[in-house]
Order: C-alpha cells, then sequence, then structure tokens
C-alpha cells in the first residue's frame, strides 16, 4: 500500500470524486480522499491522501488556499458560474477605478452566504440537490478571510484576478457579490487554484502523467511521505527495546527515546521506529513526564 500524499493538476471536467477514483485505478488501493472539493469546470491543485495519509485530510483542507480567477461582469447565473442558467445581463457600466475599489474593499473578513449550488447539507441533503430541484433554502452566512486579493488584468467585461482565502471560501460566491456591489452583477468565468497550503501547481501532476509514471513504474516519485508535512515539528527515535510501544499506539518517556530530548508543554514531535520508519505525531506532557499520541500512522513496512 501506498503511504502519502500526490499532489494532482486537476482539468477541466472531473470531479473530485472522479479524480480519487482515477487514482484508484492508477495506484491499484482504495484507501484513497481528497483535501477539498474543486468544481467540475475548475482545475488545478488537488491533494489527494493515500493509505495512512487519508489520516490528514482534514488538515489539509483547513489550510489556505490560492486561485487565479476570471469574473465576468454584467452576467448573473444561477450557480455563480458560467456552467449555470442565466438570470439576468447587462453592459457594466463601471470604470477600471470602480472595480479595483470594490474587489479590494473585500479583503480581509467577509460575511459570505454559501451557494445553492455546493455540497453543503442542510437537514442531511445537499445543496445542490435541493437547487437542482427547483428548491433554495435560507443559508447562513459565513465568516471567510479574503487574505490576499491583487487584479491582474482589467479587460472589460472580464477581470482576473489572484486570491489567497481561508478554508470555505467559495470564489464563485466572491465574484457575484463584488458584482452586486458594482451593481451590474458578475459570475465566476474560469478558476484554477495555484496551491493548498504548501502544495504548489509547479509540483502537481496530471491524471495522464500519474499514468505513465505508475506504467514506467516511477508512481513513487510523485509521492509525498506523510512525515514531510510535520517537517517543522522535531524528530525522536524510540529506543529498540521499546519499539512496542510505538507500534501500540502508547505513551512514550524521554528516556524510551534515542535522543533523550525534552520538549515545552505541549510540544508536537514526529516518532519514528528504531529503523527509522514512521510512528506518528506526539505531544509532551509535562505532568505525567511523557509523549502521548496525538495521530498515529504506523507506516512500518
Amino acid at each position: 500500500m501506498i503511504n502519502g500524499i500526490i499532489v494532482v493538476h486537476k482539468e477541466a471536467g472531473f470531479t473530485s470524486h472522479d479524480v480519487v477514483a482515477k487514482m484508484r485505478g492508477i495506484c491499484g488501493q482504495k484507501r484513497i480522499g481528497h483535501t477539498g472539493t474543486l468544481d467540475p469546470m475548475a482545475t488545478g491543485v488537488l491533494p489527494v491522501c493515500l493509505g495512512s495519509a487519508t489520516r490528514i485530510c482534514d488538515m489539509l483542507t483547513d489550510r489556505d488556499k490560492e486561485y487565479e480567477a476570471e469574473l465576468l461582469l454584467g452576467v448573473v447565473t444561477d450557480t455563480q458560474d458560467i456552467t449555470g442558467k442565466v438570470l439576468s445581463e447587462c453592459v457594466p457600466d463601471v470604470s477600471e477605478e470602480e472595480v479595483r475599489k470594490v474587489m479590494l474593499s473585500f479583503r480581509g473578513e467577509y460575511s459570505q452566504v454559501p451557494p445553492m449550488y455546493s455540497a453543503l447539507k442542510v437537514n442531511g441533503k445537499k445543496l445542490y440537490e435541493l437547487a437542482r430541484e427547483g428548491k433554495e433554502v435560507e443559508r447562513k452566512a459565513r465568516k471567510v478571510v479574503i487574505r490576499e486579493l491583487e487584479i491582474l488584468q482589467c479587460s472589460f467585461p472580464v477581470v482576473r484576478f489572484r486570491t489567497v482565502c481561508s478554508k470555505g471560501t467559495y470564489i464563485r460566491t466572491l465574484c457575484a457579490d463584488v458584482g452586486e456591489r458594482l451593481g451590474c452583477g458578475g459570475t465566476m468565468q474560469s478558476l484554477r487554484r495555484t496551491r493548498v497550503g504548501e502544495f504548489e501547481l509547479g509540483n502537481a501532476c496530471t491524471l495522464g502523467e500519474l499514468q505513465q509514471l505508475k506504467d514506467s513504474h516511477r508512481l513513487s516519485e510523485a509521492v509525498i511521505p506523510v512525515d514531510r508535512i510535520f517537517r517543522n515539528c522535531p524528530a525522536l527515535h524510540v529506543c529498540r527495546d521499546h519499539r512496542k510501544l510505538l507500534e501500540n499506539g502508547n505513551a512514550i518517556s524521554q528516556e524510551q527515546t534515542v535522543e533523550k530530548e525534552l520538549y515545552a508543554s505541549g510540544t508536537q514531535v514526529r516518532m519514528y521506529g528504531p529503523e527509522g520508519w514512521f510512528g506518528g505525531i506526539y505531544a509532551y506532557d509535562p505532568d505525567r513526564k511523557w509523549y502521548r499520541p496525538v495521530k498515529m500512522f504506523l507506516e512500518k513496512e
């Protein structure tokens, strides 16, 4: 079984679930999960977790994301992107200066109402399922953070921009909100995710490229080891006589590690077996004077 993360460059037309299904075929294993949905029309970075790495899917989903998108002014659709039904159209009567002022005003925290065409659930049913039935339900606004927003090109009626945002931000909705504030309406024309946390588009592979690596027995070249995600945590190794403690997910004392290091309360460390296999993330508990398990991976061969 492969344990680790592969950064997929999702192409247009694929759902995130399609990517997972394709990856199961390429990798020959079922234990695979993705780290955040991308709409079928969107392209770009989609980290896929394999084997024990599926335990950190939630952690990767929480990380900031970077996008490049195109806002089409003067068009409003029911999906907030160009794949939807057009609800209204007009010739936008706005200047480049007005567009810049309004767009940049969205930097920082703002309340965003999730779109009806989304995978969020209400009473156990996904919003997009309700939307396809012609139903619209009330959605609560959620706080999102636009950390960076940069206009790359204004070529009316299209505005191309780059943004870095928090978990849960809908770029479609950002486009619609900008258009509404400008008074002409707007919809998302294209979307490319260029980064998720530390995973960048330049290091991503398309499904076709991954299949080629598989066919040439080089798929391991695309796999990022799980412990690399925690590379900022100090590393400790369990003494050979105490390896069973790690294998069983037990607490480990300072004296039971090779390094005999002692860190501050709550400090998380990477705990390895005596042969170098990654066991999991531990945190120091000064009251009991041991390292307690936080998340186990146990990637022993």
